[in-house]
Order: C-alpha cells, then sequence, then structure tokens
C-alpha cells in the first residue's frame, strides 16, 4: 500500500470496508459484488433525527420507448409545498453496481440542508445493458420529473442533476444530452469524482486510484458499459463525457474529487475544460481522500464536501 500514508487518517477505516470488493473483482462474481455492495450500503441506512423530516416515498415510471420501467425515490419535507427546486440525482457503482437506496442519508440530508426536493433514478446497468440504455433511462426519468412537476410539488424551471461516481459521469453524459436536444432545462450539474472518460484506465499517475476504485476496476466498468474495450476511437461524449467537442452551453458546474482518486486527473480536465467553454465551474480537490472514502461520513473532508456540495445548490436554486 504505498499511498496509504498520503490517506486522512479519517479515512482509514473504509480501507477495511473496500477490501472486500477487491477479491476476485470480475464479471463472473458479479452477482456477488453487487450482494456485498447492498449489504453494505443497507448497514448504513439507520434513522437518523437530523433528517427525521424528511420522507422517502417510491414511484414507478415508464422508461424509454421499449425498455423496461423505472424506480424513482423522492425525498422530500414532510411539510414542504409547492414549487420547491429539484436535485434529480444518479447512483455509482462503475455502471454495473448499485441502486438509488445506497445514497439515501446523503439525499436526505441535500433535502433538508438545500431546501429541496431529491429525486433518485434507477437505470439499467452493465453488462445487461450497454450504452445507451443507462443513459436513455436517466433522460427519460428527468423528462418524466420535469414533466410532473406540479404532481412532484416542484419548480419545473429549478431543476439540478447530480451524481457520484459512475453517476457523476452519467450526469455529465445526461447533461450534453438534455443541452443537444432542447427538451428539457436545467440549471446546475453536480459531478462528486465522476466517471468521465474512457480512455483513463491508462493513468500513469503514481499517487492515484490505489483504494477503492482502481485502473482494473475501471477497464472492467468500461468494457462493460461499451460492450468493447474502452479507449478506443469511436466511443460516444454520451457515454464519456469527457469525449464531447465542445462543453459550450452546460450549466454551472460543481466538481469535488480527492487528491488519491483515481479519477483526479481527468475531473480536473474535465473543469478545465468547463471554464474554457465559459461554464462557471466550482472545483474542490480534497486533501487525503480517495474514491469512496466518504463513505466515513463522519470525517471532516466528507462534512466539508456536502457542505461545499449543499452551498453550491443553494446558490444554483436562488440565481
Amino acid at each position: 500500500m504505498k499511498t496509504r500514508y498520503l490517506v486522512d487518517p479519517e479515512f482509514l477505516p473504509a480501507l477495511d470496508s473496500l477490501e472486500a470488493f477487491d477479491n476476485d473483482y470480475s464479471l463472473e462474481n458479479l452477482p456477488n459484488l453487487r450482494t456485498k455492495m447492498n449489504a453494505m450500503y443497507a448497514q448504513m441506512l439507520v434513522a437518523d433525527p437530523a433528517t427525521a423530516a424528511i420522507e422517502r416515498r417510491e414511484l414507478t415510471i415508464p422508461g424509454p420507448e421499449g425498455a423496461p420501467e423505472l424506480r424513482l425515490l423522492v425525498y422530500a419535507h414532510k411539510d414542504g409545498g409547492a414549487g420547491r427546486p429539484a436535485y434529480f440525482f444518479t447512483h455509482g457503482g462503475g455502471y454495473i453496481m448499485g441502486t438509488p437506496e445506497m445514497n439515501e442519508p446523503g439525499s436526505k440530508r441535500i433535502a433538508l440542508e438545500a431546501g429541496c426536493v431529491v429525486i433518485a433514478t434507477s437505470y439499467r446497468l452493465a453488462p445487461e445493458t450497454v450504452f445507451p440504455g443507462n443513459v436513455e433511462d436517466c433522460y427519460a426519468a428527468l423528462k418524466w420529473v420535469h414533466a410532473n412537476a406540479r404532481q412532484l410539488g416542484i419548480d419545473p424551471g429549478r431543476i439540478a442533476i447530480g451524481g457520484e461516481s459512475a453517476g457523476g459521469g452519467l450526469t455529465a453524459a445526461l447533461a450534453l444530452l438534455v443541452r443537444d436536444r432542447r427538451e428539457i432545462p436545467i440549471i446546475h450539474q453536480q459531478l462528486v469524482y465522476p466517471m468521465l472518460d474512457d480512455r483513463s484506465t491508462d493513468s500513469s499517475h503514481p499517487y492515484t486510484g490505489e483504494f477503492g476504485w482502481t485502473r482494473e476496476k475501471n477497464r472492467l466498468g468500461w468494457a462493460a458499459l461499451l460492450g468493447q474495450a474502452p479507449g478506443g476511437p469511436e466511443v460516444s461524449p454520451y457515454a464519456a463525457a469527457a469525449r464531447a467537442e465542445t462543453l459550450a452551453g452546460l450549466p454551472s458546474t460543481f466538481i469535488g474529487v480527492g487528491t488519491l482518486d483515481l479519477f483526479l486527473e481527468e475531473n480536473v480536465a474535465y473543469a478545465l475544460r468547463l471554464t474554457e467553454a465559459g461554464v462557471p465551474v466550482e472545483l474542490h480537490v480534497y486533501p487525503g481522500a480517495f474514491h469512496g472514502s466518504d463513505l466515513v461520513t463522519a470525517a471532516r473532508l466528507t462534512e466539508k464536501h456536502v457542505r461545499d456540495q449543499v452551498e453550491a445548490l443553494r446558490a444554483a436554486f436562488n440565481r
């Protein structure tokens, strides 16, 4: 563990939890890996008195034409009225794992502290469904949310989108799709250590990618999504947002990533490209944080990351 000495001490306990996913990380073992991930996050779904006012309800909505239905988890203050801003959230899991429930504690906290309705969507996972199934699922769900804003108690003119890891990559791709199709207005995107570039599987940075999400896992996730080896010449920007020729016309963007995260370089590069395209960008790089270190929810840097996210959302909603 050559980079362990660089890990923020408060994050060291998370290393043991993440080691459970380091053995036999393969598509053949994917059912077992999914079970492990769901069990790990289920342990985190404990009642938090601080967010007791946030209620969850589940909706089933149509998917894209010819595709299965989608699940939405809606987190809203029980005393909230109509016309609230909305945060449309996409879960992580390397494009091959995860559920919208896995981020429930964070979804409740953002709903409370940002004063919004959080809507977490499901989407079809790879390799059972390859690109573009996942991003089309997210687009269909977002379009439904906008069309049914009154039913959800939200303002259709104040919808932000966001996600973490693969969900952050999906968010970035979704923002491009929304920009190009011109059907749904969004005001902001939040990219939490997003998985943006299939070409980054060969990154040679000496201090990133040892913990949480490694180069090997990254290659497996991208190959499963694309149905081919990553890094080839014909990859759509709606699969890997870093492939987009231009980022002009995207909404204001928040990006947060750790110094030890495999995605550090591609995230910083994307932030710079956004600024070059005239997009307002807020970039945070957290020292000693690796991919998934925010599992330690009480850590000082995790708290700071969440506060930074909430403040960026509030600013977008009130802009």
